[in-house]
């Protein structure tokens, strides 16, 4: 009774965190991904690029570029136009200009392994191939699964106006070129010693570098574990050396047609089992 009678007021005052129930506008632009694909970096590479001037830090992404699930109702009405915000929904049809980040899920699992064990929710030695079965299953996300997640976004959206489909493998191997994309749907001149300067002050290295100095201030690290980084090691492929042959398979079988369509190599026979309409759809060649 007291916690509805609090978020009751919270409503009425404009404190509470929307979430779903953000009031959308017109020219809002937002980063989409599933959880521990990439986001957080994509949201300096796009905050350094619209404040070229003002440096980004872990104190003030969650400003330049909020989450309407953890900023006020109040503080995203008085943001300045447009909004540029980061989500993990999946699709919503109110979302009209969006910024979609996918990663390779085996990396993904590997991720989130690690970030649940620098948040406490896993004890370090935790098997990780019982991690990936919750994983695969959709049990280790409010978002939904990897698959329904991502696959929401491409059935609805893949080819449509105001959509960019970003990998985050292509985004390290040219980050200058995927930020490029970005600008382009932000209505910016994609100049290019101004997308290298937002590619150079997103750079891993400071990225970890704030992090030392910020993390036990920042909402998504100062309560977690301060002897493991959250900026790990921003690489792809780390799988490979992770997860066993029967953990690959389990991801493969269920998403592997999805994977195929983003052009993720499968290296399992149990990653064909599943044919789909993504099948059918005609994706860009990473």
């Amino acid at each position: 009774m007291i916690r509805k009678l609090i978020y009751g007021t919270k409503c009425l005052l404009g404190r509470e965190a929307p979430g779903r129930n953000l009031s959308v506008l017109d020219d809002d632009v937002f980063i989409a991904s599933y959880p521990k694909s990439g986001n957080t970096w994509t949201r300096f590479l796009v905050a350094n690029l619209i404040y070229p001037q003002e440096p980004v830090t872990f104190l003030n992404i969650e400003k330049i570029i909020p989450d309407p699930d953890l900023q006020s109702r109040n503080f995203l009405k008085h943001c300045p136009r447009p909004r540029v915000m980061k989500i993990h929904h999946p699709f919503d049809p109110r979302y009209k200009r969006v910024v979609c980040i996918v990663r390779d899920p085996r990396d993904v699992a590997v991720s989130q392994y690690h970030f649940q064990i620098k948040r406490a929710v896993l004890q370090p030695g935790h098997p990780i191939e019982d991690f990936v079965k919750r994983f695969v299953a959709g049990g280790t996300s409010p978002y939904g699964s990897w698959g329904q997640n991502v696959g929401s976004w491409l059935i609805a959206r893949y080819n449509g106006p105001g959509f960019v489909l970003l990998r985050y493998e292509d985004l390290i191997e040219n980050a200058v070129e995927g930020l490029a994309q970005i600008a382009r749907l932000l209505n910016l001149e994609p100049d290019r010693h101004r997308l290298e300067k937002a590619v150079e002050f997103s750079s891993a290295d400071r990225m970890r570098a704030l992090e030392k100095l910020q993390a036990d201030q920042w909402a998504s690290t100062k309560e977690t574990r301060i002897d493991l980084p959250f900026v790990r090691g921003a690489k792809a492929g780390e799988w490979k050396s992770t997860l066993s042959p029967d953990a690959v398979a389990q991801i493969e079988q269920e998403w592997g047609s999805l994977m195929r369509a983003l052009g993720y190599k499968i290296e399992t026979a149990g990653g064909e089992a599943k044919p789909s309409v993504l099948d059918l759809m005609e994706f860009p060649s990473p």
